[in-house]
């Protein structure tokens, strides 16, 4: 009889396995040299064998056998190849208390969470990226964009800045440096450099060093261009179900109203996106909008 003691990742490619042998009649198989044959089934209890290996080990005075599977002599396939995402996996132990390859005693229970420490290596990415997701809480906020790579997008606060902002208190136009649709970096350093400006929503996103809320604490944020602005509500249900599940009461979910981009429409105006719903529009630089930050990774 088998009992399983523990069974938990070890190296990357190992998993540590320990098991207590008994005879047929209870008794403990005492340093004495067992043969123990493992096989890991794919989908079922009877699925199909992936890999096999078997081992030689001498258990201790209590009847404890440890192993490391991964580490045994090959039967079938490499332990290495397995692809954990494509579970669930059952293993199957045999074992001969005599120490040969006669194996009486067997037992099957599936590899819940364990295995899935190795595909850690790979979870979640695709072709080798870093797997970033929209909805994700990373890099001081909430994930809405990721590029085709995996490895690059943008991040929105976890809160609105002001529900009540200018777009400058300047009216003066700035021109093409702040009218980008795209680029709400330089449309920010743009609004943020021009003379006699004192309050404006890029200031606020500029001055703005985020709390930490468990992903970093950062303050290189900047007012969404037009573009970036549309992207943020295209995403809006994954933002707003994450900002609402994350446990913090101060953090704030994307609202059904009006935003600030940083796009500069003309001297008097800028544009703006009804968030959630979605509506570009230009408004007077002057009106009470609400900002919300962003930045790139």
């Amino acid at each position: 009889m088998i009992l399983v003691s523990g069974i938990f990742a070890q190296t990357p490619e190992k998993l540590s396995y320990q098991s207590v042998i008994r005879n047929s009649d209870g008794t403990l198989v005492e340093t004495s040299i067992v043969g123990v044959q493992i096989s890991i089934l794919q989908t079922t209890v009877s699925g199909l064998l992936v890999f096999q290996e078997t081992h030689t080990v001498t258990t201790n005075e209590n009847g404890l056998a440890t192993l490391e599977i991964g580490g045994g002599t090959p039967v079938t396939g490499t332990f290495s190849a397995i692809d954990w995402s494509a579970g669930p996996y059952f293993l199957k132990t045999e074992t001969d208390p005599a120490g040969g390859t006669s194996y009486t005693i067997a037992g099957t229970s599936e590899l819940l969470g364990v295995p899935y420490a190795l595909y850690a290596k790979t979870a979640g990415s695709t072709n080798g990226t870093s797997g970033r997701f929209t909805g994700e809480l990373y890099g001081g906020g909430a994930v809405f964009y990721v590029d085709p790579s995996g490895e690059h997008g943008l991040i929105c606060s976890m809160i609105d800045l002001s529900t009540v902002q200018v777009w400058s208190d300047v009216m003066l136009e700035i021109g093409s440096t702040a009218q980008s649709s795209w680029d709400g970096q330089s449309n920010t350093t743009a609004i943020v450099n021009q003379p006699g400006m004192t309050t404006s929503a890029a200031k606020l996103c500029d001055d703005y060093s985020n709390d930490d809320y468990g992903t970093g604490i950062f303050s290189d944020w900047y007012l969404p261009a037009g573009q970036e602005l549309f992207l943020l509500n295209e995403a809006g249900y994954n933002i707003n179900m994450a900002i609402m599940n994350d446990g913090n009461p101060v953090t704030t979910p994307l609202q059904a109203y009006y935003y600030w981009s940083s796009t500069e429409a003309n001297s008097t105006q800028g544009w703006n996106n009804f968030l959630v719903l979605g509506s570009p529009s230009v408004i007077a630089k002057t009106a009470p909008v609400y900002v919300r930050a962003i930045r790139s990774f």
